[in-house]
């Protein structure tokens, strides 16, 4: 059995240099929830509370932001695509950031100097779904290419919704790197959440797309009366995801932000192996990748994400499979009283990783390095719900990556 690995971040709370993150400013997020908010499908997703999971567990209080209802497309990633996209239509039409709408990109003397235009981009599924369907409504083409051993389900649905997608023999990040020259070569818009030389401003886009969960989270722990959480658990693929949290919850709270863990698959853990590194360059992991963790399944680090986690977040966990499958039915099988949570693997590999933290001794020293107590209110956010509906009942129904695992430090 693979191990669970974990690295503390001494940076995180010291007084260095830390990378920017003025673009993942409150008032940043708040344009890009603006826009959001303006689509007809827009609401809030729950902010789910688990006092008997928290009772049983020895903490104060748990909440799962559950993102499988985002915009009925079952996952998170739309935010930051759709966001993007508006952002590039804002650029070229001129238009302030303040006035986009989705009324008025849909609008027949918009459409008519646009033209129809193709966004392309590379997805494990949920994020190729999101510009799918966001370049539908925004009455232009998306088309999508897909690493190997993708799901034919996920596929499907982006075909469902909209666009000409395709399974390649490739990983994720060959399929990014064809995205590229094929946006190069037709004049197409590229639309991927990590960046690189030369391509920096869509992925900022994306992230502050993201950024706007954190915010709602906020949001609605204000309206229950609740406190900011003292932790905060984040997976990460290329990292975009966890350093727009990351990044929104340090601009809004300062130096009392949460402690953030940062959790990976251990067949894709770039991030956690640039920071055992310890020389702040990032890592890339080769090859395959095949963790049931899809949406994570990324092995080259998104550089601006690298330096926000780096310079912020408090812990970096590498784990197996079996972690997001004990994820997958404590959330999905809740203890008496506490709702139901239907999270796939991407999205139930924090409540695995919390539960093993808190229940195992071997993960003693990792969770009083964490500060894990009697007190600690906890965020978890389910980024996507039963994607692949098949594989989730192969896992909760019966019983697939049983949670047997070692821990190393």
């Amino acid at each position: 059995m693979d191990a669970i690995k974990w690295r503390q971040n001494p940076q995180a709370r010291s007084g260095g240099a830390k990378a920017s993150i003025t673009f993942l400013s409150a008032d940043e997020g708040k344009r890009a929830l603006h826009f959001q908010q303006t689509f007809p499908a827009y609401s809030k997703t729950p902010l789910t509370r688990l006092p008997r999971l928290s009772e049983h567990l020895g903490v104060a209080d748990i909440y799962v932001k559950d993102e499988s209802y985002r915009f009925g497309l079952n996952a998170f990633k739309v935010l930051g695509g759709a966001y993007a996209m508006g952002r590039y239509l804002a650029q070229r039409l001129n238009i302030p950031v303040g006035d986009l709408s989705i009324e008025l990109l849909q609008s027949p003397d918009i459409k008519e100097r646009l033209g129809e235009m193709t966004f392309i981009t590379a997805t494990d599924g949920n994020h190729g779904r999101g510009v799918a369907w966001a370049a539908r409504q925004l009455g232009h083409k998306a088309v999508v290419y897909m690493p190997k051993g993708s799901s034919l389900i996920r596929l499907n649905n982006i075909r469902a919704a909209g666009a000409e997608a395709y399974i390649t023999e490739w990983n994720y990040d060959e399929c990014v790197r064809f995205c590229a020259e094929e946006a190069r070569k037709n004049g197409w818009i590229l639309i991927q959440d990590t960046a690189w030389e030369d391509y920096r401003e869509i992925p900022d886009w994306i992230m502050q797309g993201y950024s706007t969960i954190a915010l709602e989270s906020m949001e609605q722990l204000e309206e229950l009366g609740a406190d900011v959480p003292t932790h905060v658990f984040l997976q990460a693929g290329v990292g975009s995801f966890a350093g727009a949290i990351q990044g929104a919850f340090a601009s809004v709270c300062g130096e009392k932000r949460p402690f953030t863990v940062i959790v990976e698959p251990d067949k894709a853990d770039c991030l956690f192996r640039s920071m055992e590194a310890d020389d702040g360059l990032p890592r890339h992991v080769t090859g395959r990748m095949d963790t049931i963790m899809a949406g994570l399944a990324c092995g080259e680090p998104n550089p601006v994400a690298w330096d926000i986690l780096r310079g912020y977040s408090d812990m970096f966990i590498s784990c197996p499979d079996e972690v997001a499958a004990k994820g997958m039915r404590v959330l999905g099988s809740p203890l008496p009283g506490d709702p139901p949570v239907i999270s796939g693997e991407s999205g139930a590999v924090t409540a695995g990783m919390l539960f093993l933290l808190l229940q195992s001794e071997e993960l003693r020293e990792a969770r009083q390095a964490l500060g894990l107590n009697g007190d600690s209110r906890i965020l978890l956010i389910s980024t996507e719900g039963d994607t692949d509906p098949e594989h989730y009942r192969a896992v909760v129904w019966d019983g697939r990556y049983p949670s047997l695992c070692r821990y190393n430090t």
